[in-house]
């Protein structure tokens, strides 16, 4: 396939996952990205942007990334790589692109003195996206696959404006993060009902757990390696949709604990965990399990 450099054909293969040492490569046919000498002259311009102009988003940014990936056992050590990336992002206006089909509106702020003059209304922050906590979790796993940069940075870059923008904001579209939470209800609804029952019945809704993997995509959640092989069926499949299902069926799994608590609280800490689940053997499980 790579011999081939086949885009379609990659994004076929990695529906099965991937070969670790192929993922950076198929990734990268998948999304489209070369990494031309124009590209590296792209990012160096973010990059001197960077250096010249501070921003209000940097601060955010810098405590998100101590907040969220400085903490964490695996992704500790990119802290580096995270700033490069997304203090260069939050500047890069090609990224405003994706409000077209979006239902996002990127926010505007005037220039200094010239407050409601709207010829003097500029994007701002200038991609249009505003970071949130732990944003910086979309950017982390990837560290694990790219090491140079100006790469890193575009592979995030077009995984951004495909799919994890949807996300965070409100649409129709079907791997819209409100179609997510939807699909999630059903099937815990259709395969658990009286999980979920009991769940509501305890005040323990369980979107209110699960909302914030969908969120990140699992990143943070998931060990790194796990995390990887369902980012592969997202690309493969080009949708978010598996999100949903996962959730779904990380419920199921931790069912029988879950159905003998009686708060929030208690619910929470069954599923606090998931750091040692493994991703595929529970998708299957769920999706293709026979009812006796």
């Amino acid at each position: 396939v790579l011999a081939e450099q086949d885009s379609a054909a990659a994004q076929q293969y990695v529906r099965q996952g991937c070969p670790t040492a192929l993922r950076a490569d198929l990734w990268a046919l998948i999304l489209n990205i070369s990494n031309q000498p124009e590209d590296l002259l792209y990012y160096e311009q973010l990059k001197s942007n960077v250096i010249q102009h501070d921003l209000l988003v940097d601060s955010l940014i810098y405590k998100d990334v101590k907040l969220t990936a400085s903490n964490d056992d695996y992704y500790f050590v990119f802290e580096d790589y995270l700033y490069q990336v997304l203090l260069c992002f939050s500047r890069d206006t090609s990224v405003l692109e994706h409000f077209t089909y979006s239902s996002a509106t990127p926010p505007k702020s005037y220039i200094q003195g010239k407050l409601g003059m709207e010829e003097y209304a500029v994007f701002y922050p200038p991609n249009g996206v505003i970071p949130f906590h732990g944003f910086s979790m979309y950017v982390a796993p990837l560290c694990f696959l790219y090491h140079e940069p100006s790469k890193l940075y575009q592979i995030f870059r077009e995984m951004y404006v495909r799919f994890f923008f949807r996300l965070h904001s409100i649409s129709s579209h079907p791997s819209g993060i409100v179609s997510l939470c939807l699909l999630f209800e059903t099937l815990l609804q259709t395969h658990l009902p009286q999980l979920f029952y009991h769940l509501r019945e305890i005040g323990a809704q369980p979107l209110r757990i699960s909302f914030k993997w969908m969120v990140r995509a699992f990143s943070g959640y998931l060990a790194t390696d796990q995390l990887l092989l369902l980012w592969d069926r997202i690309l493969g499949y080009n949708s978010l949709e598996i999100l949903a299902v996962l959730a779904a069926a990380v419920f199921a799994f931790r069912a029988v604990n879950l159905m003998e608590v009686t708060s929030l609280a208690a619910a929470e800490a069954v599923l606090a965990d998931l750091s040692t689940l493994k991703v595929m053997p529970l998708l299957q499980i769920f999706l293709f399990a026979t009812v006796t």
